[in-house]
């Protein structure tokens, strides 16, 4: 049975234009709306904050301070010195003893266990160099460390005896 009018390699006509195609028109519009977009919002982040601080809550709140100390004054057995405002993660209990682990931290603090239990101390709240064998608890963050098995930024420390 023959078929009518069948060729072995047809033509289409193919009007329409390429989905994957854009006018060239159109990238640049796409590009412009894109460049305002982030600059605009770049600037509107600057002049609108996306809260409002109170000064004067926010001052009471984080200088909520334990007992000061000061360099020559003796530290007393039961007291907290450091930063109160603050409830921190981390606490370790310990001997502090002057230098750090391996060039970290300023103080270790020498725990049960051994060596391998040690921390690294650090603290821009209290001074460390008061508490110099002393036993303490100290609380604080715990920070990335490369050589110390556990380097802690104190936030506050009790004298346990």
């Amino acid at each position: 049975m023959d078929i009518p009018n069948l060729v072995s390699n047809p033509t289409v006509a193919n009007n329409s234009p390429s989905p994957l195609k854009v006018p060239k028109r159109s990238i640049k519009i796409y590009i412009a709306i894109s460049v305002i977009a982030v600059i605009s919002g770049f600037w509107i982040s600057r002049f609108l904050p996306t809260r409002v601080v109170d000064n004067k809550s926010m001052i009471n709140s984080t200088n909520i301070q334990a007992t000061k100390i000061e360099e020559g004054q003796e530290v007393k057995v039961g007291t907290t010195y450091g930063n109160l405002s603050k409830n921190f993660s981390d606490s370790a209990m310990g001997t502090v003893k002057a230098g750090g682990i391996n060039g970290e931290g300023t103080h270790t603090l020498l725990r049960e266990g051994g060596v391998t239990q040690n921390a690294a101390l650090t603290s821009s709240v209290v001074d460390l160099d008061l508490f110099i064998d002393k036993k303490v608890e100290v609380k604080g963050e715990t920070n990335d460390s490369a050589k110390a098995g556990w380097f802690m930024d104190v936030g506050s420390i009790k004298i346990l005896e």
